[in-house]
């Protein structure tokens, strides 16, 4: 019984579990040095690695000035709601009738004559009267003529110094075409260019009217013409 060995023991009486734990602390010491070396040379002989630039600039925003406060109006009053009506108490005569309107009540021979379709008189001032065709230019040549006698007598100070303007003249055309009168309706604040406007629109030759039609029938009519001074 003396003879046999038991199990985990080693020649010269040391069990293998005492051989380990002698042995732990070289392996512990060993590894870690192992451990220290292995990493060492991972830092010194990997490539490097770097981080890509990812900065960025900021633009400039520009200031916008607000837009002024807009003063709101105050609501505009309320509408007063209608008095309510109130029924009268007033006695009314049950046999009260209104008197019959007849023309032999009522006759007609006092009343004035209705005005003349023919226009006559009305020549006399710029006055509105009923029409269907109003008076102008005969027709483009007219209109031509036109231009060609105002660019003629453009006022000479107003022209060089470049000054233009809008005139509106009332002409007076009759039943045959003829301009018989003409008036300043509107100034273009210059009088030298009104009174060239007004003339013109009398005087010019070759500038031919149509006259204004009341129904089927040429009628010497007042007509608002407009005309415009550009300077070349």
């Amino acid at each position: 019984m003396s003879d046999q060995t038991l199990p985990g023991a080693v020649a010269g009486g040391v069990s293998a579990n005492e051989d380990f734990k002698r042995s732990s602390s070289v392996w512990l010491w060993g590894s870690i040095s192992a451990a220290t070396v292995v990493h060492f040379l991972i830092f010194a002989f990997f490539p490097s690695m770097f981080a890509p630039d990812v900065s960025f600039s900021v633009e400039d925003i520009p200031i916008v000035d607000l837009p002024p406060e807009v003063e709101i109006p105050p609501p505009p009053e309320a509408i007063k709601r209608p008095a309510t009506p109130v029924i009268s108490e007033a006695p009314i005569d049950d046999e009260f009738t209104m008197e019959d309107i007849t023309f032999e009540a009522n006759p007609v021979d006092n009343l004035p004559p209705p005005p003349d379709a023919s226009g006559e008189g009305s020549g006399d001032a710029p006055i509105w009267v009923p029409r269907d065709v109003n008076p102008g230019f005969r027709d483009e040549r007219s209109r031509n003529a036109m231009r060609v006698c105002l660019e003629k007598h453009y006022p000479p100070l107003l022209r060089d110094a470049g000054i233009g303007g809008d005139v509106i003249v009332w002409a007076f055309v009759e039943e045959t075409g003829e301009v018989l009168k003409t008036q300043l309706n509107k100034s273009s604040g210059h009088p030298a260019m009104d009174e060239v406007a007004v003339e013109q629109v009398r005087v010019c030759p070759g500038a031919e009217f149509s006259p204004g039609m009341v129904g089927d029938n040429p009628t010497g009519l007042w007509v608002a013409l407009p005309i415009k001074f550009t300077p070349k």
